[in-house]
């Protein structure tokens, strides 16, 4: 395995050539394809834990427990350097400073951590609060105390332009950079122009949110690189496109009885094993050996 801190120094120099592509992965099996791909790092969001593991709303039940658990198993699965959402950092300054310290722990190159107020919304819905700006500066400071190392990248997500409007967002985007924060992740952003305008307004490392249904537009990643944004992630990608083959495969065994018509469109064992790097007939080889 790959030392955490060499991941996060890695994922530090793809961010300096150019956009670095994070897909979601909802468990560490996932988090092997992605490694498998070109792919320049890992993504976990709150929304994968809530949604594809615990079956609940995204709206503010996790705990650090439960996002400590699902990164460790990720990142000792998989080498890419991980970036995880901690959401509002589970608390007050204090708290935020043991999430940073758990998170890097736990093998994460990465962390975002929001301006909202509790009980949090997805970023893509309405009716978000958001927290006074002298208290996320304080997370913000506080996480940057607790850094466990130099290249740990620390991110403040904010929600702001749905409560203050565009330039309420890039306003506090400037602050929280003045806070100590590396880059900024500006939420559901409403069009390409949007992009732009805060890229512009915003020159700093910059994450951009292609998740589908939402109210950003699906911009391309050579876009997002022209318009200046250096992280580009894919929440729920893949598990919208797995919980679709789950519920036309549900569909084949109920109304058919079996599943053989859905054969082509499954991964099969012998694929399986190459993604786990498991070779079954060389472990009854060593097991025959040691009798």
């Amino acid at each position: 395995m790959i030392p955490v801190k060499k991941r996060s120094a890695a994922l530090r120099a793809a961010i300096e050539e150019g956009v670095v592509v994070a897909p979601g992965a909802f468990n560490a099996l996932v988090a092997r394809a992605i490694e498998r791909r070109d792919f320049g790092a890992v993504y976990l969001s709150g929304a994968a834990i809530s949604n594809c593991v615990r079956g609940i709303p995204d709206v503010g039940f996790l705990g650090l427990v439960d996002v400590i658990g699902h990164a460790r198993r990720i990142s000792e699965a998989c080498d890419l350097p991980l970036i995880a959402d901690i959401d509002t950092g589970f608390g007050g300054p204090e708290q935020v400073q043991e999430t940073i310290r758990a998170m890097g722990e736990a093998g994460v190159s990465a962390v975002h951590i929001e301006d909202q107020r509790l009980p949090k919304r997805c970023g893509h819905l309405s009716g978000k609060e958001i927290v006074d700006t002298e208290e996320m500066v304080e997370k913000i400071r506080a996480a940057v105390q607790a850094r466990p190392h130099k290249d740990f990248l620390i991110l403040a997500r904010t929600d702001a332009g749905a409560v203050e409007g565009f330039e309420g967002a890039v306003r506090r985007a400037q602050w929280y950079l003045e806070a100590g924060a590396d880059g900024i992740f500006p939420e559901a952003l409403e069009s390409e122009e949007q992009f732009a305008c805060f890229a512009r307004e915003v020159p700093t490392i910059l994450l951009a949110n292609m998740t589908e249904f939402g109210k950003s537009p699906p911009l391309p990643v050579a876009r997002l690189a022209e318009l200046g944004y250096k992280i580009a992630i894919f929440p729920m990608t893949l598990a919208r496109a797995a919980m679709f083959a789950v519920e036309q495969t549900l569909d084949a065994i109920e109304m058919e009885g079996t599943s053989v018509g859905m054969l082509d469109r499954m991964q099969t064992r012998a694929e399986l094993y190459d993604l786990l790097d498991y070779d079954p007939e060389e472990l009854t080889s060593r097991s025959e050996k040691d009798d």
